[in-house]
């Protein structure tokens, strides 16, 4: 038998109701799942394999949780509806489709409301193995993440034809199932990410008015990207509205992500100090000399490089899980009033706003 906290309910309660008092839906994404729903970092799992997927009781656990969820706001309208697993990820595609419906069922005992947003395989990119549409009320997501909006990726993005037609053709095979199946899709997630003076980027300024750019075209071909093929505009939440700089609509005066950022353990959107790099560009030349070719794309997803796995194992994990002892160390002799204080300057009026993204967001 599992059991819920009902302060869980109280917390999200609490922002369910601010976002209402100024007229916004909500939709409740379940962003983590016990044993990692996905291989990478924010699934939580602290490895690069997707044990959830293994598990059962990791499964009966979500279903539960949502259950709960479902007969706790079936009768608030200011939740536009549930997103309950946010960017799955595994091999065997019929172990996603097989649990959707146990989520479909589940949900629906006590709810037929609310609307289900469904993220793809992959990362919320690949519908291919879905089934012909069987959900009622049911609206498809993607998360549209293009690597023009990332450092490190090759050229920078300039708007040529070949580089927006790249832009498209992204966009258009992430919503393939849509169009053949006539239903709708919802951008759950996308956006570049933003260099900082702050955290020690070089060129700031001009590094994001390539990210821009690459934004404003995204968002250019949203409006007219319906999957009905009728040239309306699609509907989407950006990723996301307020951070440390790296992405959202505001810009958070910080100095305490410096040697993170030259260490390279902060996956999102950093890069990493060169003389640092090199042990890694190092480390993935031996994996290459000695792992026959044909395999190098062995690992699902295949869409990762083997120089990914090696990030992301080596720093994003293993690097970054002994570093949190001496972040921790930071806040160690702080008093609940010095932490009351820090975490103050998250208040939005301690923040700054990103002008040029929330013009380009209003102009939508």
């Amino acid at each position: 038998m599992f059991k819920i906290n009902p302060k869980g309910f109280e917390l999200v309660d609490r922002i369910v109701d601010s976002c209402a008092r100024y007229g916004i839906y909500t939709i409740l994404d379940l962003h983590t799942a016990p044993g990692g729903h996905n291989q990478d970092w924010h699934s939580d799992s602290g490895i690069h394999k997707a044990l959830f997927w293994d598990f059962k009781v990791f499964q009966d656990v979500i279903l539960n949780l949502w259950a709960e969820l479902a007969k706790h706001y079936k009768d608030n309208q200011w939740v536009a509806g549930y997103n309950p697993l946010n960017e799955p990820a595994v091999g065997d595609h019929s172990k996603l489709v097989d649990y959707y419906h146990q989520l479909e069922k589940t949900i629906r005992a006590v709810d037929e409301n609310h609307i289900l947003f469904l993220d793809g395989n992959t990362y919320a990119a690949d519908f291919r193995q879905f089934p012909k549409p069987v959900w009622p009320n049911t609206v498809y997501s993607i998360h549209d993440y293009t690597l023009f909006g990332f450092p490190g990726q090759g050229p920078d993005y300039e708007g040529k034809p070949e580089q927006f037609a790249k832009l498209k053709s992204s966009y258009e095979r992430k919503i393939e199932y849509m169009k053949q199946n006539n239903v709708p899709v919802w951008n759950g997630e996308f956006g570049p990410v933003y260099a900082s003076q702050f955290r020690g980027d070089a060129d700031a300024d001009s590094i994001n008015k390539v990210r821009y750019h690459v934004l404003k075209d995204q968002l250019k071909i949203y409006q007219k990207g319906d999957p009905s093929g009728d040239g309306a505009p699609i509907l989407w939440s950006i990723w996301l509205w307020k951070d440390i700089g790296y992405q959202d609509s505001t810009r958070f005066l910080v100095t305490g992500c410096t040697r993170k950022r030259a260490l390279g353990l902060d996956r999102w959107g950093n890069d990493i100090d060169p003389k640092y790099g090199k042990l890694y560009d190092d480390l993935l030349a031996h994996f290459k000399d000695n792992v026959p070719e044909k395999y190098h794309k062995a690992l699902y997803p295949s869409t990762w490089t083997m120089k990914d796995y090696i990030s992301r194992v080596a720093r994003d994990m293993l690097f970054s899980q002994y570093a949190q002892e001496e972040y921790a160390d930071l806040y160690a002799n702080l008093s609940f009033e010095d932490l009351d204080e820090l975490a103050a300057c998250f208040k939005f009026e301690n923040c700054i706003k990103r002008d040029e993204l929330n013009a380009a967001l209003r102009d939508y």
